[in-house]
Parts: C-alpha cells; sequence; structure tokens
C-alpha cells in the first residue's frame, strides 16, 4: 500500500473535516477564518485522500489545527505519519515552537508525540 502526503488546497481538506469532525453541522461550520494563511496538507492512500492537517506558521511558531483521519482508516498508523511530516516541513520554515488546542485529538496520541520530542510545546 502507497502513502503520499502533499500540499493541498484549503477546499481539500474541508470535506473530510467535516465528514470526520463536524458532520452533523453545515458545511460552512468546518471553515476557519484564517484558512487561506495555513498551509494544508493531506495524506493519500493510493488515490484516496485519507488524513488531513493544517498548518499556521508565525514566525518561529506554529499551530496545527483540523487534525483529521477518515475513521475507518485510523489506528493505522496514517495521521503519525502525516504529522510527522508536517513538522519536518515547519523545521525547515524555522519554526522552533508548535502548539495545539486539541480539539477531539486524542491526548494519548498528542501525548505520545511529546515523549518523543520534548521540543514540541502543548
Amino acid at each position: 500500500m502507497e502513502t503520499t502526503i502533499r500540499k493541498v488546497d484549503q477546499e481539500q481538506v474541508w470535506g473530510l473535516r467535516h465528514e470526520v469532525m463536524w458532520s452533523d453541522k453545515p458545511f460552512e461550520y468546518i471553515k476557519l477564518e484564517d484558512d487561506d494563511l495555513g498551509i494544508h496538507f493531506g495524506l493519500f492512500k493510493e488515490s484516496t485522500l485519507v488524513s488531513v492537517i493544517s498548518l499556521f506558521i508565525d514566525n518561529e511558531e506554529a499551530q496545527f489545527r483540523k487534525f483529521a483521519t477518515l475513521q475507518q482508516e485510523q489506528g493505522k498508523g496514517f495521521g503519525s505519519e502525516l504529522l510527522e511530516s508536517v513538522l519536518k516541513e515547519a523545521k525547515i520554515h524555522g519554526v522552533k515552537r508548535i502548539w495545539v488546542m486539541p480539539e477531539r485529538i486524542r491526548w494519548i496520541f498528542i501525548k505520545s508525540l511529546v515523549y518523543k520530542r520534548p521540543t514540541l510545546v502543548l
């Protein structure tokens, strides 16, 4: 099974965000006011988009938001793979500190990343 990670347009992340995070809300609900300022990433399994995350950089700090993986693909390492790639991208952009507002992200997942990366600030 081949996976690829690449930058995607904000419109591409909206559908997955809606399906995974807030399918009970109107579609407009999943759009962020500052989505046009973010760098959006998608992980594709074959040609299917299965996980998305948005990175917002402000000088040496960044925040990742709206991290979503299709329910049937959760627990398979796709989210971890995508997040690792985004952390590398942030480093390329000179980011020294990353913070997150967890929303519906499982704390156990975030904690495991903190233990692997003590410089990851939450």
